[in-house]
């Protein structure tokens, strides 16, 4: 039986009661003399001005309403420990928790040793598991004895649980905090479960049903809103659904979470048995952080989860030096090929004018192969049973490439009067031998890698760079010494 308009219609006091959590009325703007048309932006002048009047109710009213957590835990990097001491205490607790989960490891520790056990405990009640989890690997042996020591005994035995878990595993990144249902339940039974226990979860838009803890399907929010509530559980939920094992790397499950667009994806162990959850902004943590790895190694760099100006000259230093030293003791191959044509160079010095522009023409080429397969590898699109497809489009890459670049440069030399046609001929046929060595080079190295259990990253720019210097100097001085038959 269909309903008119005017009764599906909400009264003013049925809407207000359906959104209670909201403070305005859906009006006019411009009518409601009360609503924030604009609202002054909370810097920390502002801040530390507030303080200064004593303004404490209205910086908490705006610290409330105007900042989110991880703009605050910015801001408060550049505030003294005294004004962050009186910040941190003026917010409401969920907030702290969450701003203390954004902050860096020096404020955390600053507010650790200022707060009360009582504060700290209501902090660490507050935030998630994950959260929590991931805040003690960061801290000291000392300050996770006291954060342990005021977090209850059952939470208490959840931490060190997932704290258990390898690093770098789905577990160790999972949250314990998710909606179990029962197959049996109604949806009305259902909801109302969520409404009870939903505030204490960091999501309640997919929740998992489980029989004697072994899980056996989800449902989705939307799917419990829109059908009856007398349904049972079992009728709509979905037993084709995705999962995966605590000791899976977390790489693996954030690019699953992220390939099939999830909200959260369950972790199970190894009799099936639904122990927590990897959601969404977890999976951008971890992929962030993988990235940042990658990153690092490729530019020759140890990783560091430290800010750049939060990490010391001397953790810059060590991170960096390793990697430097290797690559200038490595060069010493290349000085040794050299010396070993001197009767070469003193017949044609000029030739040593053109070395630089070779070894950085194939670095460069072997940099770029290594950059697309290494990313081909991160997000799953090349595989090492691709090797020789990979090569084979190098290959044909390198010979357009080179091409281009051997005739460029052959004019070059001859209008600048630096050789003759032979000669521009024959760094042509060396550019072009360079070119498809470091385009080889650089495409299987990654790949190789991958396949002997190592980073990808690890044979990128500073180790590929090296590698086609020392061939292009060698296939440089045997086409020049075969060419115009100088003697070695």
């Amino acid at each position: 039986m269909n309903k008119s308009d005017d009764s599906n219609r909400m009264t003013n006091e049925e809407w207000g009661s359906a959104v209670a959590w909201s403070e305005f009325d859906y009006d006019d703007p411009a009518e409601d003399e009360e609503f924030p048309m604009e609202r002054e932006e909370l810097t920390i002048e502002r801040i530390e001005e507030m303080l200064s009047n004593r303004q404490f109710k209205e910086l908490k009213d705006e610290l409330e309403n105007n900042m989110y957590p991880v703009d605050l835990a910015d801001i408060l990097e550049e505030v003294d420990e005294k004004h962050l001491i009186l910040i941190f205490r003026l917010l409401v607790k969920e907030e702290a928790a969450e701003t203390f989960t954004y902050m860096n490891s020096d404020l955390r520790s600053s507010l650790i040793d200022a707060l009360t056990d009582s504060e700290l405990e209501e902090v660490m009640e507050e935030m998630y598991l994950d959260d929590t989890v991931d805040v003690l690997e960061e801290m000291p042996a000392n300050v996770v004895d006291r954060l342990l020591m005021v977090t209850g005994e059952e939470r208490r035995a959840q931490i060190n649980q997932l704290l258990q878990y390898p690093e770098d595993s789905a577990g160790s990144v999972m949250n314990v905090d998710y909606i179990a249902l029962n197959r049996e339940m109604t949806v009305e039974d259902a909801i109302l479960k969520i409404r009870q226990v939903g505030l204490n979860r960091e999501t309640i838009y997919t929740c998992y049903v489980t029989e004697k803890r072994r899980l056996i399907g989800s449902v989705d929010i939307k799917d419990l809103l829109t059908t009856g509530e007398s349904r049972l559980i079992e009728e709509i939920m979905d037993t084709n659904m995705l999962y995966a094992q605590t000791t899976d790397d977390q790489e693996e499950v954030a690019r699953t979470i992220m390939k099939y667009g999830l909200i959260a994806l369950p972790i199970v162990d190894h009799e099936h048995c639904m122990v927590g959850i990897v959601t969404v902004d977890d999976a951008m943590v971890v992929l962030q952080e993988e990235e940042t790895e990658d990153i690092s190694i490729m530019a020759g760099v140890n990783p560091n989860d430290d800010s750049y100006f939060g990490t010391s000259v001397f953790e810059h230093v060590k991170s960096r030096i390793p990697w430097l030293l290797f690559l200038m003791l490595s060069a010493t191959v290349t000085q040794m090929i050299m010396n070993s044509y001197e009767a070469a160079i003193a017949v044609m010095p000029q030739l040593t004018g053109f070395i630089p522009m070779l070894t950085g023409t194939g670095g460069n080429c072997g940099s770029q192969s290594s950059t697309l397969v290494i990313r081909g590898l991160a997000v799953g699109e090349i595989e090492f049973q691709d090797l020789f497809k990979v090569i084979w489009k190098e290959i044909r890459v390198a010979v357009c490439t080179s091409l281009i670049l051997a005739v460029v440069n052959g004019c070059r030399i001859i209008l600048m009067g630096q050789g003759d046609v032979m000669l521009a001929f024959t760094i042509g046929v060396t550019m072009s031998c360079t070119v498809l060595i470091a385009k080889v080079v650089g495409c299987s190295l990654p790949l190789i890698a991958k396949k002997v259990g190592l980073d990808p990253a690890i044979m990128a720019t500073p180790l590929i760079s090296t590698l086609v210097d020392i061939s292009t100097i060698s296939v440089y001085f045997a086409i020049i010494s075969a060419v115009f038959h100088l003697q070695v």
